[in-house]
């Protein structure tokens, strides 16, 4: 069916439909006494300022863009100021027949927008923008240092150094002073074992003998790389973590409140913050939220039979670090999600269970940044009432099982 045979309602007066591209962007206009008119614009900054312009004498005032890649980024940027922006995904209308070009998806996006009927993907303030920046880079840079501290393990596997096998952590104080003392060219297992401090000294007897390798300079060479690598990323790190401090002074009030969630610390008060905000206007409801992290079931049913309830992709960085929180949850003492969790694994599996615990979590992290209030654990005692009464009841059914039993010959 062609897009020009197809009428809808007018919701909104002008709008304008943005296809974004790397290197240009390809605008149509249209709405209330104003004449269709496409354009395209090149993505610098004094051509999109150009754009700003443009639709500023046409009168426009709601545009819709596609998030392709990065792309729509800088975009976004230059245009939030002056219009309302609605940043769509793009598999709401990847299957929309009839536009084969740039210049028809920009119309048909304008049309779409202009009708209302177009469901913008939710978009944080640019200060949560900034953090959720912030602590992603930070997670990149954890997982290049974790890499390093790989690397430089299997060198020391290599050079038969079994200091993994006598000391817990080979990056702590002891085994780094160890390292060190190796890349300086220190061979004496007597000497490197002098090293341990505290309750590694009792181990002196088993660090000599893993101290004992065999060492040359191309492996004190490569253990200087991975050495100086750690202690760029850990200087790195130092930076992201002051300027990430600055960020959260002024949401203390929501961090703390945050971490009254049993398994919730700083860090995952960041990413929460740093993903979602502190105004939950944006989400409907805590079911809106759920499903747009991809922490809920999936519901797909044909025809009366359901088919997978995978949850979906959802927001990666912030289902990650919910799941870090559910696991540090279920080994908290006497609270209510470590019983749940126990409750859900026996019937569910273990790794449904952390994902439950992970919703839950972040179901009152809605209702604890929307009411700000603090996390309040459900009553124990109702818990232990109706856990008796499910055994008594339970005990009683097999009591009736086996008296309908025959008697044995």
């Amino acid at each position: 069916m062609e897009q020009s045979h197809i009428s809808f309602e007018q919701v909104v007066s002008r709008g304008c439909g943005l296809d974004v591209h790397q290197e240009n962007v390809v605008a149509t206009i249209r709405g209330d006494n104003l004449q269709e008119q496409t354009r395209t614009f090149s993505t610098f900054t004094s051509s999109l300022k150009d754009l700003v312009a443009w639709l500023e004498e046409s009168g426009i005032t709601h545009v819709a863009m596609e998030s392709t890649g990065v792309y729509w980024k800088p975009v976004f940027n230059i245009l939030e100021p002056h219009f309302e922006l609605i940043l769509v995904n793009a598999r709401h209308i990847k299957y929309v027949p009839g536009h084969k070009t740039d210049r028809n998806d920009s119309a048909w996006i304008a049309k779409l927008l202009l009708s209302g009927l177009l469901k913008g993907s939710f978009i944080p303030p640019q200060y949560t923008r900034e953090l959720r920046e912030l602590y992603r880079y930070k997670r990149k840079v954890i997982g290049q240092r974790s890499s390093e501290y790989n690397r430089l393990q299997n060198i020391l596997e290599t050079a038969n150094i079994k200091l993994s096998s006598v000391v817990s952590d080979v990056f702590g104080i002891s085994g780094w002073s160890m390292i060190s003392a190796i890349i300086d060219g220190e061979q004496d297992p007597m000497i490197l074992a002098n090293l341990a401090k505290g309750r590694l000294k009792i181990k002196k007897q088993e660090l000599i003998l893993a101290l004992e390798g065999n060492l040359n300079e191309h492996h004190r060479f490569m253990l200087n790389l991975s050495k100086a690598a750690i202690l760029q990323l850990n200087e790195l790190l130092c930076q992201v973590d002051n300027r990430i401090d600055q960020y959260l002074r002024k949401w203390e009030e929501e961090v703390k409140l945050l971490q009254t969630i049993p398994g919730v610390q700083k860090q995952t008060a960041t990413a929460i913050l740093a993903e979602i905000g502190t105004d939950m206007h944006a989400f409907p409801n805590q079911h809106h939220l759920a499903s747009w992290c991809g922490l809920c079931p999936g519901n797909n049913e044909s025809a009366g039979k359901k088919k997978s309830e995978r949850i979906n992709h959802g927001n990666s960085s912030l289902k990650t670090a919910l799941v870090e929180a559910a696991w540090a949850a279920v080994h908290t003492k006497e609270s209510y999600l470590k019983r749940r969790y126990y409750s859900l694994s026996v019937r569910r599996g273990k790794k449904r269970a952390l994902i439950a615990i992970a919703h839950k979590i972040l179901i009152a992290t809605y209702f604890i940044l929307k009411n700000r209030v603090p996390y309040m654990e459900p009553d124990n005692q109702e818990w232990l009432k109706k856990r008796k009464q499910a055994q008594i009841n339970n005990y009683l059914r097999r009591l009736r099982e086996l008296e309908a039993l025959p008697p044995s010959q």
